[in-house]
């Protein structure tokens, strides 16, 4: 693939799997795809799952920032808060130079970095790890656990986790999502879902306490591999955070486009 191509996959791919997972948390979730912004708004209490993201390509400064105020509105519009994801490959050079005053523009502030990554790596060897033992997610109390892990990763509060996950029939049956387990101690998680001929891994986290350890590249891996045996897939892609893209840069991914990831201004 060229640069450009994989930057529209990275974005086709957070379209369509955050329609399954917005739609999975409330069937009538606002999911819709507008001239150049894809909603995909659960309007829950975990923000990962309320999303907007641009998805012209080769947009110009004039039209990336009216696209930022028709996406601001309708983050406004909303009751709870969540992100606008801005794939910055998918911007010409004059777009890329003035995103920022855009942004201010329309009331929007970067809340953190990120990176698109692919690689065509699948299948990866079984993982293994001395200090942990995997457990596939299947029940409200894998749910709670999973979600936990990510609420104190990102720095949300755990109730807010717990909203965009427990109960879900999507994470249990369709999701390669797995535990890595210290003793009877959930300390990292990692999902992966098949999407259009792809499998993307989703919602990777570790405990702060036990970070550095190698625990979030073991249980990744873990998703990965059962992913890969059960569907056959040979392509993934991801969202990395800063300080997660040197993990899977190790594991075989490529970046992309940068990620920037935009909430609304106070």
């Amino acid at each position: 693939m060229t640069d450009l191509a994989e930057s529209v996959e990275s974005m086709e791919q957070l379209a369509t799997v955050w329609r399954a997972m917005a739609l999975d948390r409330d069937p009538g979730a606002d999911v819709r795809d507008l001239p150049g912004i894809a909603v995909r708004w659960a309007d829950c209490r975990f923000a990962f799952w309320n999303c907007v993201t641009l998805t012209d390509v080769g947009a110009d400064a004039e039209l990336v920032g009216r696209r930022l105020g028709q996406a601001a509105d309708i983050m406004r519009a909303k009751r709870h808060p969540g992100f606008l994801w801005l794939f910055e490959d998918l911007l010409d050079d004059g777009a890329r130079s003035a995103l920022g005053t855009a942004a201010e523009r329309a009331g929007l502030e970067c809340a953190f970095p990120g990176t698109g990554m692919a690689g065509d790596l699948l299948p990866v060897p079984e993982p293994c790890h001395p200090d942990l033992t995997f457990v596939r997610v299947t029940s409200d109390e894998h749910l709670r656990a999973y979600a936990d892990l990510n609420s104190r990763g990102y720095g949300f509060p755990l109730e807010e986790g717990r909203d965009g996950l427990v109960g879900s029939a999507l994470w249990t049956n369709e999701v390669y999502a797995y535990l890595g387990m210290r003793g009877d101690v959930p300390v990292a998680c990692a999902g992966a879902v098949e999407a259009d001929g792809r499998l993307f891994v989703v919602l990777v986290a570790a405990d702060p306490e036990w970070q550095r350890r190698g625990y979030g590249e073991a249980v990744t891996r873990k998703a990965l591999y059962e992913g890969a045996r059960a569907t056959g897939l040979t392509r993934a892609v991801l969202h990395a955070t800063v300080a997660g893209a040197p993990v899977y840069t190790r594991m075989g991914f490529k970046p992309n486009s940068p990620i920037r990831f935009y909430r609304l201004k106070d």
